[in-house]
């Protein structure tokens, strides 16, 4: 492959990762694939799953959105029977949120499907180019959780 500026590379990124994530997305479980359950929807069902239950403003914490956002998202989960919200006893202005039966389905599902789809994918490509890959998305991860500012040039 030849030398390519940083700004080709940023340019080929844009055009390739909404791809990627349309076709990642067009093979998985066909709740979101069809709409009934959005990304931000699933996101929390996920973390639902590996965390337990939890409060609603650790949820709006983790999603990086008001308590009154993850309202609006929490409503429409309880509605469809993917999660399951309680008052706390002892103070009910503290809602905890718990996946449901429904909601663990469908994660494990997706979570089967995903699997499936990168042992096709990644079956294709070298053992080097795997490890590469995984080495590189790692660091992509660690830089994202640290916090960049895309307003710097460097």
């Amino acid at each position: 492959m030849s030398e390519v500026s940083l700004l080709e590379f940023a340019d080929k990124i844009s055009l390739i990762m909404p791809q990627i994530m349309r076709e990642f997305s067009r093979h998985q479980a066909d709740e979101l694939h069809k709409g009934k359950i959005t990304l931000p929807q699933f996101l929390i069902l996920e973390n639902l799953n590996s965390q337990g239950q939890q409060t609603m403003t650790a949820l709006a914490r983790y999603m990086h959105v008001t308590t009154a956002a993850m309202t609006g998202i929490i409503d429409r989960v309880v509605r469809d029977g993917y999660v399951v919200r309680t008052a706390e006893p002892d103070d009910r202005r503290i809602i905890r949120i718990k996946i449901s039966p429904k909601g663990i389905k469908l994660v494990e599902k997706f979570n089967k499907n995903q699997r499936s789809m990168i042992l096709k994918i990644f079956g294709k490509i070298s053992d080097k180019d795997r490890r590469d890959y995984l080495r590189i998305l790692m660091q992509i991860r660690d830089i994202l959780v640290t916090g960049i500012n895309p307003n710097i040039e460097k």
